[in-house]
């Protein structure tokens, strides 16, 4: 089955729309954070492993104003992680003079145990809900993922967007 951006139907009251789609967003926000997340490391440590995961090895200045925290705090957090053997620092290839800072095996695997372990979790909660419920999250997620994933390129659009207060 496909599905297709469609538009609001007329009448809509899409401010209505907005507040409805904020809410059950910050329900499922609520849920990870305090159900599903593992609380190992902080969540500004999952953070940034998760974006030298994605977007593979970065300056400490940058992962600390993408993190929203100041220099000598990533700085620390940095040197935690270095300690525990999850990030690493390298040269950068085009500029000797600076350092990166990349994840490591040991970093990636920490990410995947965390992601099963999520899983896992939400597994066991879906398994409390009626068949029908589970079939209409299943289909809700179906038609909802495009979305979602626009959403989400979107907003990490604003974050790099300069003069953007998103955070």
């Amino acid at each position: 089955m496909e599905y297709t951006q469609q538009s609001v139907p007329r009448g809509t009251d899409t401010s209505a729309t907005r507040e409805e789609v904020a809410e059950a967003l910050e329900q499922l926000a609520f849920l990870a954070v305090r159900h599903l997340t593992n609380r190992d490391i902080s969540f500004t440590a999952a953070s940034t492993l998760g974006r030298l995961s994605r977007e593979g090895p970065s300056r400490l200045t940058a992962l600390a104003a993408d993190e929203g925290v100041t220099q000598p705090s990533m700085t620390q957090l940095i040197q935690r992680l270095e300690r525990q053997g999850l990030v690493t620092r390298v040269d950068d290839p085009h500029d000797g003079r600076v350092v990166l800072v990349a994840i490591t095996d040991a970093g990636r695997e920490l990410l995947a145990e965390r992601r099963r372990g999520r899983t896992d979790r939400l597994a066991e909660l879906l398994a409390t809900l009626s068949p029908e419920d589970q079939e209409a999250l299943a289909t809700a997620v179906r038609a909802a993922t495009p979305a979602f994933q626009r959403l989400v390129k979107n907003a990490g659009r604003a974050r790099k967007t300069p003069g953007s207060t998103a955070s």
